[in-house]
């Protein structure tokens, strides 16, 4: 499993798998700013998975929405983005290393180093998603209802809550879960074994390239990490967006998946997929850099 090395980092020695590393990782998953930095590509994204006939390309839409909004009609949906991802960002990262180092060394030492990957990754992601399913059931309405659901996201939650209940913000947990764990799994385990391979096609140990080339290869295991969980994950994502934007009253999630199957049949699970291969590779490139 991983070395015990102390690593010098530009605040200090941290040991790994100390309280200090744990923190570290928890406040990377917060501060990166990424899911918001590309709100132009998931607004769009969402209504597309929605109703692929809004718009006949991604620029066109962004010409569309700019014109008649401005810069906020772009980035419409940042607030709920921003809060959400922060929080699961704090419970992916943060847990996936707390769970790697108990799984991989505490009660499964000898265990395959891309099994203990993925059950730390999928646990990791169970717990985070119970965090951010409220906020992603604000943004998605917001985004994918014209006029839209809600300006902002106080409105949204009150709204949410008035008309359904603490209930109706968790409609969709089932559905982001079958997006996210897969998603997740594929992410961390793709990035580990990616960088992994890097360093031995280059030939040399991690610790012999200095930090800059460190954070460019991190980039690269992330970019190349974010194509594959966009592809994995894709139709299940476009199912979260129609539960959110389109489940009828007292539908269950069930009876909901398959009204919209049918509706949409297996080619309309895959919309919106180029865009969110550039979306999720950059976004996850940019998590590891960070």
């Amino acid at each position: 499993m991983a070395e015990r090395k102390e690593k010098r980092l530009p605040f200090g020695n941290i040991q790994p798998y100390s309280s200090k590393y744990f923190l570290s990782c928890t406040l990377g998953g917060i501060i990166g700013p990424t899911h918001t930095a590309i709100t132009p590509l998931d607004l769009v994204k969402c209504r597309r998975q929605v109703d692929p006939k809004i718009y006949s390309s991604n620029i066109s839409a962004w010409r569309k929405i700019f014109a008649n909004e401005g810069v906020r009609g772009v980035f419409f949906g940042w607030s709920p983005t921003l809060v959400g991802y922060s929080l699961q960002g704090a419970g992916k990262y943060g847990f996936y290393e707390v769970f790697k180092h108990l799984y991989g060394d505490k009660m499964f030492p000898n265990m395959n180093r891309t099994v203990v990957y993925l059950g730390a990754s999928a646990t990791a992601e169970f717990l985070a998603d119970i965090a951010l399913c409220p906020l992603e059931a604000i943004k998605i309405r917001m985004q994918t209802t014209l006029p839209p659901y809600a300006q902002n996201l106080r409105e949204g939650w009150s709204k949410v809550v008035a008309q359904e209940g603490i209930k109706g913000l968790y409609k969709g947990l089932y559905p982001l879960w079958a997006r996210q764990i897969p998603y997740t799994m594929t992410k961390f385990a793709t990035f580990e074994e990616v960088v992994r391979l890097i360093y031995r096609t280059l030939g040399k140990p991690k610790e012999s390239y200095n930090g800059l080339q460190q954070t460019g290869i991190s980039f690269l295991g992330g970019y190349i990490a974010g194509i594959a969980c966009a592809i994995i994950s894709h139709p299940a994502d476009v199912m979260v967006s129609k539960l959110n934007a389109d489940r009828q009253a007292q539908e269950t999630a069930s009876a909901a998946v398959a009204r919209i199957y049918r509706n949409i049949g297996f080619s309309g699970l895959w919309n919106g997929l180029p865009v969110r291969i550039v979306m999720l590779g950059t976004l996850t490139g940019f998590q590891w850099l960070m």
